[in-house]
């Protein structure tokens, strides 16, 4: 298995077998040595990332319409032009011949001299097309950057134009590598987070051994904005793969409705050391009734993930928005907190629909100190709350809000 092939392989099971990325990845990549697996994901999260504008590229240089192709040619073609408009330091022959030998090992020899022909004429054309591209209204800007219309328009009326650019320029560039420090020493470049450390690749024997672990610094804000101290009780709503509830201090109940996940909760639970955290499977909106008198809960409810699109490749074509849910959630937590206490509702999506107006509609008083313990994170339109931002922010985007009960 080469890198190529194995990018191949991610994006052929993505758009033909709706599969995640990462999982392909992680299968795919699984012989190769570290440097092969970086251009292996580097090659299939680009093309996930930018097949819109790819599939563009293909349809007006090879003036083929791209879901008339075979499946393994379109996908082989998409990798191809990816190389060719995206990548830097590939060859142009590098990338035309390996595409033609990806659809020969298909066994479609009948589509090699149509897929040399389109990838000749995509070397030569993609750069200045790609160039040309407006990006003045909403579905220009979607076109040129590849994302689905809806969320182009949403930013665009929410953001303003400059700056919904500027957050889908940020949501295509890899995101960076942070780690939290659980113990032991620092393994990298300290941060604006406390414990987050900016590192070049997370050192896989440290994470075995429970000494770090993979969070972005917008994902340890939600963890810190919680507060908990040793003493309290703290409730977990959507507490797996762990990050956050391991973060916290005192007791805390960790639920995850899904067996498997839990599962991984449990694991990752012993792991990073965490004696505090009990796991329990259940709907969160369905809890056993002596889960209860909480004195903090923190809700990081499932939502469209509009602000993690960087990480998650092909999130962007599959993204949906989830308001009555999170309201659900929030309803239940506040049901288990005692007066007196703290909810906090996080989210990783920037989307007005599914941050303020939530909180707006709980009605819970919210807690203005958050945003004056971390002003550097306050929210621009509303300051009583925080919001990370990938394009101003350098981290994955996420709503937080701390609600009185």
């Amino acid at each position: 298995m080469t890198a190529r092939r194995a990018a191949y392989q991610v994006v052929l099971r993505v758009f033909e077998d709706e599969a995640y990325a990462d999982r392909v990845l992680r299968s795919a990549a699984a012989g190769l040595d570290p440097r092969d697996r970086a251009l292996a994901q580097r090659l299939a999260f680009g093309t996930v990332q930018r097949v819109r504008t790819l599939d563009h590229a293909i349809e007006t240089l090879g003036r083929r319409p791209v879901r008339k192709l075979d499946p393994p040619v379109r996908a082989a073609l998409r990798l191809g032009a990816y190389q060719l408009g995206f990548a830097e330091g590939i060859p142009r022959h590098a990338a035309v011949n390996e595409t033609v030998e990806l659809v020969r090992s298909a066994g479609l020899e009948r589509a090699v001299p149509f897929t040399n022909a389109v990838m000749r004429r995509v070397a030569d054309g993609i750069r200045p097309l790609l160039a040309s591209l407006p990006e003045a209204r909403a579905a220009e800007a979607a076109l040129r950057h590849s994302y689905p219309d809806w969320i182009a328009e949403l930013w665009w009326d929410e953001l303003g134009p400059e700056e919904a650019v500027e957050l889908m320029r940020a949501q295509n560039e890899p995101p960076e590598t942070v780690v939290r420090l659980v113990r032991g020493d620092p393994p990298g470049e300290p941060t604006d987070i406390p414990n987050a450390y900016r590192v070049a690749r997370v050192d896989e024997e440290a994470l075995a051994d429970g000494r770090i672990w993979p969070q972005s610094r917008g994902s340890q804000l939600a963890g810190l904005a919680v507060g908990s101290r040793d003493g309290d009780r703290t409730l977990d709503l959507c507490a797996a793969p762990g990050g956050k509830a391991t973060q916290l201090a005192g007791d805390v109940v960790a639920v995850e409705l899904h067996e498997g996940r839990a599962r991984e909760l449990k694991e990752n639970v012993r792991r990073l050391g965490a004696d505090g955290v009990a796991v329990v499977q259940a709907d969160a909106t369905r809890l056993p009734p002596d889960l209860t008198g909480f004195d903090r809960a923190l809700v990081d409810a499932p939502c469209s993930g509009l602000g993690v699109l960087a990480g998650r490749p092909d999130l962007r074509w599959r993204a949906k928005p989830l308001p009555e849910l999170q309201l659900e959630l929030l309803r239940a937590a506040a049901e288990r907190v005692k007066p007196g206490g703290t909810i906090v509702y996080s989210v990783c999506t920037i989307a007005r629909a599914e941050n303020e107006e939530i909180v707006d509609a709980l009605g819970l008083r919210v807690d203005p100190s958050l945003a004056d313990e971390w002003p550097r994170f306050r929210h621009p339109r509303r300051p009583e709350f925080l919001l990370t931002q990938p394009h101003l922010h350098g981290t994955s985007g996420f709503f937080i809000a701390r609600l009185l009960t």
